[in-house]
């Protein structure tokens, strides 16, 4: 079983939005995925409810309760939605399990600053190079000041930026349907599923 974890101290970096379509993706492919959200607001468990019967399925179980990675038999991919704030305890228990690690990050000197101390203390905490870590830009232009700066904070850490998503609406318009981009047809999505090719290839890896 595949554990793949999203998370960021910040609050609304768009950890939901990751973990959402990176369950969706995984779905696409065949597999069977369960999407735990840890989070006491259950943005990702509210989302499984408006997923229309038709698409393909995706299981959830509340994880805020200290059963964090238990899923049941036949679960071929975990992805995990943390809550902000995780550190201490909580993070030792996610990357003990973890097999992938996820990090939205915004190019805003709060958020940097936020994540800089929670990427200090998984320096310490984190298992040996078995635990492949990637960073994911969101809501930044690749080619404006602000990717450059976060680029180079990235890059001072030693972490792989996998890839730069923009703000854009169809993220918001696909959840409020319980939907992905890997849902529909991808002539509707095509710039932001060009994004999404190095994350795909990462987790697949």
């Amino acid at each position: 079983m595949s554990v793949i974890v999203v998370a960021n101290p910040k609050g609304g970096v768009g950890k939901s939005t990751v973990a959402t379509n990176v369950a969706g993706y995984l779905a696409r492919r065949g597999h069977s995925v369960m999407l735990g959200d840890a989070d006491r607001q259950q943005s990702s468990g509210q989302w499984l409810a408006l997923r229309p019967p038709q698409a393909r399925p995706i299981v959830t179980w509340d994880a805020s309760g200290g059963d964090v990675l238990k899923p049941p038999r036949g679960t071929t991919h975990v992805v995990l939605d943390t809550p902000a704030g995780l550190h201490g305890k909580g993070l030792k228990e996610v990357l003990r399990r973890a097999d992938k690690l996820l990090i939205p990050l915004q190019p805003s000197v709060f958020d940097i600053f936020a994540t800089r101390a929670f990427l200090d203390e998984l320096q310490e905490r984190r298992r040996s190079a078995a635990l492949e870590i990637g960073v994911v830009g969101m809501r930044v232009d690749s080619r404006t000041l602000a990717a450059d700066k976060l680029r180079a904070f990235i890059e001072s850490l030693d972490l792989p930026v996998l890839a730069y998503l923009r703000e854009t609406q169809t993220y918001i318009h696909l959840a409020a349907q319980g939907l992905t981009l890997f849902d529909v047809q991808p002539s509707q999505v095509r710039r932001d599923l060009a994004q999404w090719e190095p994350i795909c290839h990462w987790l697949d890896r």
